[in-house]
């Protein structure tokens, strides 16, 4: 910005109202000026703030990662689009750490979609105790068994931490299935594996001593709850040795006795409710799952 000196204005040698005049002419200018610099300035700050901001959300939005689901669940068979239509089904839900999502003997006829969050899948025992027969994921389709031949629920259902879900009715669903035969196949392939997986573990209960079926057990959630850590593989899943050994079909004495050899052998670590898997591959051998 160009400026005029006030002695050289006093030189020239006008009279005092004149010089006044320029002088006040001159304040008003520059300051005139001066403000528009500022204005100019701030505007293309603000702009260049304002693009910077779009930038950023831009590559926040391309960066979120898109829901993987978990390999084998329900909604991790789906295509896209009737992933999609599946979701919009329900209504959705959110409920904290044990809180029954599904009661064992009530007749329901829901579904429920887990869509975030790890449960339990119990049933009463004749002498009073909780068996454990599964863990479900979000991706996870639980009480599919009562909405489509409308009997009473065979298990119960709990949130073994805070969890998001979506409750679909009987009727939409199976519209749901009737216009999607695909997802109705995949139904049954799930059906078919949860049936399989059971069959394995009466196998399991008859055919290998406790140690076998505890790292069967253990090696089968590490691939299917476990996050992959710089020593190992930890499993996310909090169980009580109790729960451990309902899936086991084994004594918790039996248990603890295989757990303190596991980790002798250097093949796990156990904290309170949690384990880390320090050699898979091993683990696999020993549970003779090579061949699986």
């Amino acid at each position: 910005m160009w400026t005029i000196p006030i002695d050289v204005l006093l030189d020239l040698g006008l009279e005092p109202l004149l010089t006044l005049g320029l002088l006040v002419a001159y304040l008003v200018a520059t300051t005139l000026l001066s403000h528009a610099s500022r204005t100019r300035r701030d505007r293309v700050r603000f702009a260049r703030c304002r693009w910077m901001r779009g930038v950023g959300a831009l590559m926040r939005r391309e960066s979120s990662p898109i829901p993987q689901w978990p390999y084998g669940t329900f909604l991790q068979r789906l295509s896209p689009a009737v992933r999609t239509a599946l979701l919009a089904l329900g209504v959705r839900r959110r409920v904290p750490a044990g809180q029954i999502l599904i009661h064992e003997g009530r007749r329901e006829s829901h579904l429920v979609l887990i869509e975030d969050g790890l449960t339990k899948v119990t049933a009463a025992l004749p002498d009073g105790r909780a068996a454990l027969l599964s863990l479900r994921v979000g991706g996870d389709l639980v009480g599919e068994m009562s909405a489509l031949n409308d009997q009473p629920r065979s298990a119960t259902v709990t949130a073994c931490g805070a969890a998001r879900y979506s409750v679909i009715t009987s009727e939409r669903f199976r519209g749901f299935l009737r216009s999607n035969p695909d997802a109705a196949l995949e139904l049954a392939a799930m059906v078919s594996d949860r049936l399989r997986w059971s069959n394995r573990r009466r196998i399991d209960f008859t055919s290998y001593p406790v140690k076998i079926r505890v790292a069967r057990v253990v090696a089968e959630m590490s691939r299917t709850h476990g996050q992959q850590a710089p020593d190992g593989i930890v499993i996310d899943v909090r169980l009580t040795q109790p729960e451990l050994a309902t899936i086991c079909g084994a004594s918790e004495t039996s248990i603890q006795k295989s757990l303190r050899e596991l980790r002798t052998e250097g093949l796990v670590e156990t904290d309170y409710r949690r384990m880390k898997v320090r050699d898979l591959p091993r683990l696999r051998a020993l549970g003779r799952l090579d061949d699986c």
